[in-house]
């Protein structure tokens, strides 16, 4: 395509005549995304909210149903764009260490466990670890504490090493503002829907082995060494996530599910602000076919409805992966006899909006399918199911990212020639590279085999040239629990 300068191997300025601001690619030739995603690019970085450039990740690729490609940064610095970022506020992962050994975790204690899994971190449920209306209310206002408060998780340092210490708000807010950005619908599903590891793209449960210290100073720090166990998550907000997202987003609902509930959300919700929400519809009405994305000035009524209602909902992100763990935890003890001792290296959010301070001004950053990625920040970097995973931390030499990083290596735009066409070929491929797969019940994890993703030493080695992370430690899968 027309219009891409290489800055260097790794980095690339890609800008047409219809660009306000350029578009950074922070990739390398080989990982340059497709023609589709370079138009979402060409087009979003033609919006006149954008301010200074988009950041585009090594993993940049465009979704089904969505205006703007995953693993992009987007900043404004009045305005709150809810099409930049997908349908899932706080879709994101945890790194869990664990006092396990090898004597712990042999292939029949891994079978007895991962089984016994299935039932306890479901992936595709109606109903997931139930709680009470007035906890989802709480959640959505206080975040993670509430969760470690009712469930007594035992977690080591499970609030201090999360984002935001687990929660989106900066200062307290009451019960009446989450009901009137929120239908009480909404609410009350989302009492049935944590818990759930969920069905949509590559979420799952990793068990991991540090196979290579890097940095051996920020290894100790973080209390990792050679040979040890961890878990890795990766899942989303649920339901009620996507509702309130749905409820502010110029976006086609994909299942007539969605539609029904959005309705009788709206209908039965007794907001004081319904009548501000009615103009936020009538606008939402006329922006569903067009190129220019949806904006709310972040200073009015209807720009604080939808962050309080982006926010709220993406503290359940948080309380889905703390319950998850807690079950894990449970799970783990009854199996094999041993509580694993859990702690906390770090939970880090990919699809959320973050007020911060780039380039001299103080903006709204959106990161989709990004995390934030500052000076001694962990960072995950995970590919397929199959291939080793690094650890990172950010650096102080990265704004052209606005200090973020990728949440993964991303898909490759063509597969390599041996990628598994079947489940039978798939599962094959895993025993070849000594890696369970478990519960794979979904047509479509086919499509996590590693001949779909792109190679996880050439995005590190990009990351690092472009001073987005310094490496810390490698890990190689050993189980795997997904959809």
């Amino acid at each position: 395509m027309q219009g891409i300068e290489s800055l260097s191997k790794h980095k690339k300025k890609f800008q047409t005549d219809k660009m306000k601001v350029p578009a950074i690619l922070h990739c390398s030739d080989d990982l340059l995304p497709n023609e589709k995603t370079l138009r979402q690019l060409e087009n979003t970085a033609s919006q006149e909210y954008v301010f200074h450039h988009v950041a585009a990740l090594s993993d940049v690729h465009d979704k089904k149903g969505r205006k703007n490609p995953t693993g992009t940064v987007v900043a404004s610095e009045k305005y709150l764009l809810p099409q930049i970022n997908d349908t899932a506020p706080n879709c994101g992962m945890r790194l869990l260490k664990t006092n396990l050994t090898d004597s712990d975790l042999s292939p029949e204690n891994i079978d007895k466990l991962f089984n016994g899994l299935i039932k306890t971190i479901p992936t595709k449920a109606y109903v997931g670890t139930p709680v009470p209306y007035s906890l989802v209310v709480d959640i959505c206002r206080n975040g993670l504490r509430s969760v470690t408060k009712y469930f007594k998780t035992r977690t080591k340092n499970e609030i201090e090493n999360t984002f935001k210490n687990g929660n989106f708000f900066d200062q307290e807010i009451s019960k009446k503002e989450i009901t009137d950005a929120i239908p009480e619908l909404f609410l009350w599903i989302g009492k049935f829907r944590l818990g759930i590891l969920g069905a949509a793209g590559n979420h799952f449960l990793d068990l991991m082995k540090i196979t290579d210290i890097i940095d051996s100073d920020v290894a100790r720090r973080f209390g990792l060494q050679n040979g040890q166990y961890i878990f890795m998550m990766h899942t989303g907000s649920g339901l009620l996530g996507q509702y309130a997202s749905y409820l502010y987003t110029p976006k086609k609902k994909e299942h007539l599910s969605q539609r029904i509930i959005l309705e009788l959300g709206k209908l039965f919700w007794r907001s004081e602000k319904k009548k501000i929400y009615r103009e936020i519809a009538k606008k939402i009405s006329a922006y569903k076919n067009k190129d220019e994305f949806f904006a709310y000035d972040a200073e009015t009524p209807e720009g604080k409805m939808f962050l309080t209602a982006h926010q709220a909902a993406g503290n359940q992100g948080f309380a889905n992966r703390s319950i998850l763990t807690h079950n894990l935890d449970q799970t783990i003890e009854k199996v094999l006899g041993k509580n694993p001792e859990f702690e906390l290296l770090y939970d880090s959010p990919h699809i959320f909006i973050n007020r911060e301070n780039h380039f001299g001004k103080d903006v709204r950053v959106h990161r989709n399918g990004a995390v934030r990625a500052i000076a001694g920040e962990p960072v995950f970097i995970p590919s397929s199911m199959s291939t080793p995973m690094y650890l990172g931390v950010g650096t102080n030499e990265n704004e052209s990212t606005f200090f973020s990083a990728g949440h993964g290596t991303g898909r490759r735009k063509n597969p390599e020639n041996d990628k598994a066409g079947t489940k039978e070929e798939l599962f094959a491929k895993m025993q070849k590279r000594k890696v369970k797969l478990y519960n794979a019940k979904s047509k479509g994890v086919v499509f996590q085999d590693a001949s779909y993703y792109k190679d996880v030493e050439e995005v590190i080695a990009g990351m690092e040239e472009n001073k987005i992370v310094k490496k810390v430690a490698k890990m190689e899968p050993v189980a795997v629990l997904m959809y």
